[in-house]
Order: C-alpha cells, then sequence, then structure tokens
C-alpha cells in the first residue's frame, strides 16, 4: 500500500513546525544534550575569560539550547555554532546544525558560504589551540602537526555531516517526487476509471437503442405480412383452396424466419450480458486487458449477428408481393458490394418503408429505387394513394411510431441523410443516402 501525499498531509500532527510528535521529542533531546555539553564547556571557557563559572554555565546553556530550533532556522544554528567556536563550545550543535542545514531545500550557494564559514572557523581555532599547546609544552610534536591538525580537525567536523545532508536531502525530494507523481497517477486512473464507466455507460446505451432498432424491424416487418396473409387467408379459404394454402405455407415460413432472426437476437443478449458481468468484476489493474477482450467480443458478436445485405432485397419485395402488394423495383448504376453496415441500413430503410405501406397503405402501389454511384448508395420508397383508405384499419396493424425515427437513426449514424414525408399525390415517400 503506498502512501500517497494527502495521507502525508493527514499525518502532519505535530506541535508548531515539528511534522510529528517523535520529531519534537527527538529535537527536544538534541537541545538538552547540547545545552548540558554546553554548558559543561562554559566552565573552563568562564575560568579562561575571567568570569564566574556560573555565568559560563548559563552561556553554555542558552547556546547549546538553540539546536531546538534547527528545523525552523537551520541558519541561525550554523551562526551561533560558528560564534561559539572560539570559546571551544557546541560541537554537536555544529555537526547537527550543518547536518540540518544541508538537508534543507536551501540555495547551494548558501549552504556552500556557511558550510566554508564553519570549516575556516574550525581551522582558525585549532590551529590556536595546538599552538598555544606546543608553545607551553604540552605537545612535543613538530611544527608540521599544527596545520595537519587544523585541517584534518576543520573537515573532519564540517565534511561528513554536509554530505551526509546533502544526501538526504536529496533523497528526500525524490522521494516526495514519487510520491507527488504516485499522487498525479491516481488521479488519472480515478479520471480514466470514471471515463471508462461513461463510455461503458454510453456503449450500453447504444447498444440498447441498437437491439432495439433490429427487434423493431424484425418483429414488425415479419408480423406485418403475417397478419395481413392471415387476413388474406381468412377471406379466401372457402373461395380458393389451393390460394390458402399457399398463404398459410407463408405465414409459417415468414414466422420461422422471424423466430430465427429472434434467437440470433437472444443469443446475443445473452453473450453480451455475460461479458457485462465479467467487465463489471474486473479488478482496475486489468483495464487494458479487458478492454482489449471487450473489442475481440464486440468483434464476435457483430459478425454472429450480421444482418442482412441488399442481395437480399428481390426476396424482400418477393415477400411483400407475395403479400398483395404490387411493387416495383428499379436498380441504376453498377451494383457492387459495399461494407456491411452499409448493407443492413439500406436493407432496413426499404424493409420498414415496406411495412409501413403495408400497415397505412395496404394495397397501393409501391415503387422501390435503388442508385449505386461513385461515393455513395441512394435508395427511394415511394406508394400511390392506397385505393381503399379504409383498409390499412381493417388490416389491424398497430403502429408505435418508431419506424421513421430507427430509419434516421440508421442512416445519420452513418453520417448519411434522411428525407420522409407525403407526397403531392396523396402517397408516402421515403428517401435516404448513404455514404459509401
Amino acid at each position: 500500500m503506498t502512501t500517497t501525499g494527502e495521507d502525508h498531509a493527514r499525518a502532519l500532527t505535530g506541535p508548531w513546525w515539528w511534522v510529528r510528535r517523535r520529531s519534537a521529542v527527538f529535537d527536544g533531546g538534541l537541545a538538552l544534550v547540547s545545552a548540558l555539553e554546553c554548558a559543561a564547556e562554559g566552565i573552563p571557557f568562564a575560568r579562561d575569560a575571567g568570569i564566574p563559572a556560573s555565568v559560563g554555565i548559563v552561556f553554555g546553556l542558552v547556546a547549546g539550547s538553540v539546536l531546538l530550533v534547527r528545523r525552523k532556522w537551520p541558519i541561525a544554528v550554523v551562526l551561533v555554532a560558528i560564534a561559539i567556536t572560539p570559546a571551544q563550545m557546541g560541537f554537536l550543535m555544529g555537526v547537527v546544525g550543518l547536518y540540518t542545514l544541508a538537508a534543507c531545500e536551501l540555495p547551494r550557494r548558501v549552504i556552500g558560504v556557511l558550510s566554508g564559514m564553519s570549516l575556516l572557523g574550525t581551522a582558525v581555532v585549532t590551529f590556536v589551540r595546538v599552538r598555544q599547546d606546543m608553545s607551553r609544552g604540552d605537545l612535543t610534536l613538530g611544527d608540521w602537526f599544527v596545520p595537519f591538525a587544523a585541517v584534518t580537525t576543520a573537515l573532519g567536523l564540517t565534511a561528513p555531516p554536509v554530505l551526509l545532508g546533502l544526501y538526504v536531502g536529496a533523497r528526500r525530494r525524490l522521494m516526495e517526487s514519487l510520491r507527488e507523481r504516485a499522487d498525479s497517477l491516481e488521479r488519472e486512473l480515478q479520471l480514466l476509471a470514471e471515463r471508462a464507466e461513461e463510455r461503458a455507460e454510453w456503449a450500453r446505451n447504444e447498444e440498447r437503442t441498437r437491439i432495439a432498432r433490429e427487434m423493431h424491424d424484425v418483429v414488425a416487418h415479419r408480423v406485418s405480412l403475417m397478419v395481413v396473409h392471415a387476413a388474406a387467408l381468412q377471406a379466401v379459404a372457402r373461395k380458393d383452396p389451393e390460394k390458402a394454402v399457399r398463404n398459410a405455407a407463408l405465414v409459417g415460413d415468414m414466422g420461422r424466419q422471424a423466430l430465427t432472426e429472434l434467437r440470433e437476437m437472444l443469443g446475443v443478449l445473452r453473450a453480451g450480458e455475460g461479458a457485462g458481468r465479467r467487465a463489471a468484476s474486473a479488478p482496475l489493474a486489468v483495464v487494458g486487458e479487458a478492454a482489449a477482450a471487450a473489442a475481440s467480443r464486440v468483434a464476435e458478436v457483430e459478425g454472429a449477428a450480421e444482418g442482412p445485405s441488399l442481395s437480399e432485397l428481390d426476396e424482400l419485395i418477393g415477400q411483400s408481393a407475395a403479400a398483395g402488394m404490387v411493387v416495383d423495383l428499379s436498380v441504376e448504376g453498377e451494383v457492387r458490394p459495399y461494407a456491411a453496415e452499409v448493407e443492413q441500413t439500406a436493407y432496413r430503410v426499404v424493409q420498414e418503408a415496406l411495412t409501413n405501406v403495408h400497415k397505412h397503405a395496404a394495397g397501393a402501389k409501391t415503387h422501390v429505387r435503388l442508385a449505386h454511384r461513385v461515393s455513395e448508395i441512394a435508395m427511394q420508397v415511394e406508394n400511390e394513394p392506397p385505393p381503399e383508405p379504409a383498409s390499412a384499419s381493417a388490416a389491424g396493424l398497430p403502429s408505435g411510431g418508431n419506424g421513421l425515427v430507427g430509419m434516421r437513426e440508421r442512416v445519420v449514424a452513418l453520417g448519411g441523410v434522411f428525407v420522409s414525408g407525403p407526397t403531392d399525390a396523396g402517397g408516402f415517400r421515403v428517401s435516404a443516402v448513404i455514404p459509401a
């Protein structure tokens, strides 16, 4: 489990400028140790300076306690440590102050100047003290030892804390950068998940609309023809038994075709429901794999549910002619294959237009025109006024009012143009142009 920036912000529970309580306790402990050290070192300092020991102790306690604010004002801690270096006080404060200074997000120039001042101050004080010890006879080494001791002591008290602070500061900034990047990635993943859910909902609605259109086309056309043939069968059952037998056979064939297409549609629905359940239970970590599988499944379902084509247009018109409609088909241009969705849409437009003629203008002569052009295919279904205006209602065919809407949606979805409306002669015309 990763720690995000929000979790890190909620963890800021320390007092004042400390991030956590344990940091405040730790700095308090360091300040106490530094104050005790400076107080102990203040006794010889007071003796050398000729002041009371109590003054040196108090001075040491006050100077050493400055380490308490090392996280808030690291520059002040280093300056105090440099200031009390001549008194040979505050070694712990100097080391910790330099480390804190190098680890902070301060300009490298500031860190370099203060580190150089501390290095120079320590070297000078060490040089003077060692020379004094040698002049008093406490040390009997050669003159080479004075600069060697000064340089070694200054480097030993300055370089390690500065280098360690620079390393810790760089690592801390790297961790902050990684945490911010993790926060950004988490927000992006949440946004992608929301967008994926929106697209999935949009896809479900589109698929629901498409299936509704297919169901309407299948049921409306087949059942309309079955009702027309059943009415004709009822009318000629006693007068012309042979024609009644043919009509009954046509009704049976159409019913079987309708059942076959409905089974295909229901099979697609079941497959889509199973894929939807699997996608809903998939974790976010497998979104890419699930999306690829879903795309593959969509292609498979579309292939399995591929609808009719223009090659079946003669059979469609023959079924309407068998139901008593006079249909005139004319084809212009060179016949060529089109994309599956284009042929299916063109077929469904003609099918739905013929169904509407059966419903609202039974017995009317109908003209079906199909034009193959360079970059598009055009179709027009126009019926003349019905010979008997009451015959449409006599057939008892209901109308849901979705036929023209479905045709328009199909054509517009492919970038085409759809126009429908009554003619001046009293009939009705349906025209559509679909890019090839």
